[in-house]
């Protein structure tokens, strides 16, 4: 099965997708579940665990607050982050916990969410189980969940099934990188146009064009926050934002004749997404949170200063952007927990930069060639948040990937996009080296940037144990 371009690009919260995003739509699921089968009501009490990576870094990444409103009801795509802490005090204050807000059962945070960062359930390591409970405490029902990166969920009796997708066939269907430059070739279209016809497939175009402009809108809203909004993030780092402060020296400093200055607006559109993401704002998923900023940073950087660029070049940025990303999630995977960073920021980096050669006008083969430069460069880099927190260094890290986008694209461009190593080769490595690295390094803190700092200071580091600031 194809993954749909808007099967990556989800509108979401922070700060993780695969941590907050993914666990959030599970908890729904379940609940969803339940009342399908007329068992809802029959619960007095619900229990949650959370495995692997969601127990290692869960409190920092807001998995337990996302399973909670998750049980409540909430959607992330339809969920205000202003309500949240309103919400979530309520429920901590009256131990009640209504599930999809029209069945209560008792609820106390501190007894019914259960981390267990040194067992990981078989399939993933982003596993969590749900279990409902009688007055006795005895189990009533109990499924488990895998939150397999960019916000996507399966149940652990469907892990082995197909990517989940919509299942209408598509005219241009591919699942790897020569599949997809043979078809684009065969039927004398573009990577974009390809992609437009498959999604067409699903939707009516002009549904498409409309779903990807308010991903579109949704990524600029989420940049415009990020720069009026000072402070600090939450989590007891002490993590000053930055990107309202950049924004305003920039707009100080007007045109002073300094060629780089395009590379300091791309920094600024990274950080904020990504300090917005770790505030637990709204987010696109591209594909995922931690690496929100690069895909929206390098649209940025087109719309401001490629000439000519308009909407239709946002579409087929987009749409070319996602069919590289679609090739990552068939192909190996787009899960910190799983591959290390190299999944999230590599695959982030790569769709960037093709969605940036398509519209610069490149060749379906120059588009490959700007994926697989962009990836090949960020092969082996691990994922090793400093306290669990989505902070450092993955908000500096999302500036320098879409800067290292831009590079690839324009390297790109600059050949005729022939090259010796295959995106899919290059895919293909990413996976495997996400095999061979070590479970430290994969999304738990307990590796890399998250230990060394730790130890320089020979203290721990503050983590959040409020759920609010989770």
């Amino acid at each position: 099965m194809t993954v749909g371009v808007l099967d990556l690009f989800r509108i979401g919260i922070g700060p993780s997708s695969s941590h907050t995003v993914g666990p959030m739509r599970a908890a729904r699921r379940f609940v969803v579940e339940l009342d399908a089968a007329g068992r809802l009501g029959l619960a007095s009490g619900v229990r949650i665990t959370l495995y692997g990576s969601l127990g290692a870094t869960g409190v920092g990444h807001g998995t337990i607050p996302a399973v909670v409103l998750g049980l409540a009801g909430f959607e992330p795509d339809r969920t205000d982050p202003d309500d949240v802490e309103p919400f979530l005090h309520d429920v901590v204050a009256s131990g009640r916990l209504s599930l999809l807000g029209r069945h209560t059962v008792a609820f106390e945070l501190d007894a019914d969410v259960v981390l267990e960062p040194d067992e990981v359930l078989p399939a993933h390591p982003n596993g969590v189980r749900f279990a409902t409970v009688d007055e006795a405490g005895q189990v009533l029902d109990a499924r488990s969940y895998y939150s397999v990166g960019g916000g996507f969920v399966v149940r652990d009796d469907e892990f082995d099934a197909p990517i989940a997708g919509d299942d209408a066939p598509v005219p241009h269907p591919f699942t790897s990188a020569d599949e997809l430059l043979a078809r684009c070739a065969a039927a004398g279209l573009s990577i974009a146009e390809l992609a437009m016809q498959n999604e067409a497939a699903r939707r009516p175009a002009v549904e498409v064009r409309d779903a990807l402009l308010e991903i579109w809108r949704a990524m600029q809203s989420c940049v415009e926050r990020g720069c009026r909004t000072d402070g600090e993030l939450p989590g007891g780092l002490g993590v000053r934002r930055r990107a309202a402060a950049l924004r305003r020296s920039l707009d100080d400093s007007g045109a002073d004749g300094d060629p780089l200055t395009a590379l300091d607006w791309v920094n600024l559109w990274a950080m904020a997404v990504n300090e917005e993401n770790a505030a637990g704002g709204r987010v696109v998923t591209a594909p995922t949170n931690g690496a929100a900023g690069i895909v929206p940073a390098v649209l940025h950087y087109y719309r401001r200063f490629v000439p000519g660029s308009d909407d239709d070049g946002v579409i087929d940025f987009l749409l070319a952007a996602g069919a590289v990303g679609a090739l990552f999630k068939m192909n190996a995977s787009i899960s910190g927990a799983e591959v290390g960073c190299q999944g999230e920021v590599g695959s982030a980096c790569a769709m960037a930069a093709a969605g940036l050669a398509q519209v610069m006008g490149g060749t379906p083969e120059q588009v490959e060639n700007a994926a697989e430069i962009a990836l090949e460069h960020n092969l082996g880099l691990t994922c090793d948040p400093i306290g669990g927190l989505v902070q450092v260094p993955c908000i500096e890290r999302n500036a320098m990937a879409a800067t290292k986008a831009i590079n690839a694209a324009r390297l790109a461009l600059r050949s005729d996009g022939t090259h010796l190593v295959s995106l899919d080769e290059a895919i293909a490595t990413m996976r495997d080296t996400g095999r061979d690295m070590h479970d430290k390094y994969k999304e738990t803190a307990r590796g890399g940037l998250a230990v060394t700092f730790r130890s320089s200071r020979g203290e721990p580091i503050p983590v959040p144990v409020s759920i609010v600031e989770c």
